[in-house]
């Protein structure tokens, strides 16, 4: 930690309920280093999305490397940086794996996991987002993406339940739980300014952010 901030500050969440654009302004009001997922990178991502028994084993083990090496780009670099944000957290891959591979691959998965995660910085505190699933979809379509168009409801519902069941044990770090189905963190103002206080605030423990529209 540095200047009474947490050093390295992970936002994280399922599909569509906006960790990247959080994780932008984060950065951008501490003037830090942002570290995001290149989902965009990943050749196998499209056809996973079409043909997920097909591609997963591909799909994730792309983004098991590449966050892994993310990870210790992050180890190497200037450690006096007052503030880091990420956009993702690097035990996320091992739920979308669970979630995504048959027995057999992800046994296979495991060992690459454990292998390449054993000494991946821990955040200083966690943001993490929730949002109903029928926001996400809508969020999902707004941004048009080309590979998420054949996203299915159950996909979604699964991976926010899964997120759901990791955080209400999670203990690694601070954890700051956020609704952020009725806040908009890039075009209001107000909103954001709300979760930017409660950022700086957290030290420990395990803390809930709902914000409520100012009255009128």
């Amino acid at each position: 930690m540095s200047a009474g901030y947490p050093g390295f500050i992970v936002v994280e969440g399922p599909i569509g309920v906006g960790k990247t654009s959080l994780a932008r302004r984060l950065a951008d009001s501490f003037g830090s280093d942002l570290l995001l997922e290149g989902a965009d990178e990943n050749p196998f991502l499209e056809r996973f999305y079409n043909e997920p028994r097909s591609a997963a084993l591909q799909t994730q083990l792309f983004f098991l490397f590449q966050r892994a090496r993310q990870m210790q780009e992050l180890r190497q670099a200037d450690m006096f940086r007052p503030v880091r944000v990420a956009d993702f957290i690097m035990e996320k891959d091992r739920l979308f794996a669970r979630l995504t591979l048959d027995d057999d691959e992800f046994n296979l998965y495991e060992q690459v996991y454990n292998h390449l995660t054993v000494d991946a910085p821990r955040p200083d505190l966690v943001v993490y987002l929730q949002a109903p699933v029928d926001v996400l979809l809508k969020r999902v379509a707004q941004r048009g993406r080309q590979y998420e168009r054949s996203m299915e409801r159950t996909y979604l519902e699964k991976l926010a339940e899964s997120y759901t069941r990791y955080f209400h044990d999670y203990t690694e770090a601070p954890l700051l739980i956020v609704n952020a189905s009725e806040i908009d963190f890039v075009a209001n103002e107000n909103d954001y300014r709300q979760l930017l206080e409660r950022v700086r605030k957290v030290r420990r423990g395990r803390h809930y952010f709902n914000p409520a529209p100012l009255a009128l």
